[in-house]
C-alpha cells in the first residue's frame, strides 16, 4: 500500500451539515486500516488526511466517495506522499 495526502478545501458554498459525515466517513477508513491521521486546518479553510491505497486510481476513488466530495462544497485534491 503507498500513502496519498487528501487536502479538502471549503468552498464558499460549504455547507456545515456534512463536517458529522465527512467525520464518519474518515471513521470507517480508520476502523479498515486505511486512514493514518487526519485532521483539520486551523483556519478552517479546510484540513487534510493521509489515506493508504493501491494506487492513485483507488485513493481517488476513495476520496471522490467522501460525503465532502460529494456535496460539492470541497475541493479535494489527491497526491501521491512519500514521506521519509
Amino acid at each position: 500500500m503507498k500513502r496519498y495526502l487528501i487536502l479538502a478545501m471549503r468552498r464558499a458554498q460549504f455547507d456545515l451539515a456534512v463536517v458529522p459525515r465527512h467525520q464518519a466517513f474518515l471513521d470507517g477508513l480508520r476502523e479498515h486500516g486505511r486512514l493514518e491521521m487526519a485532521g483539520p486546518f486551523g483556519d478552517k479553510s479546510g484540513g487534510a488526511y493521509l489515506l493508504r491505497a493501491a494506487d492513485l486510481a483507488e485513493a481517488t476513488a476513495i476520496a471522490h466517495a467522501d460525503p465532502a466530495h460529494v456535496s460539492g462544497g470541497w475541493d479535494i485534491t489527491v497526491y501521491e506522499w512519500q514521506a521519509h
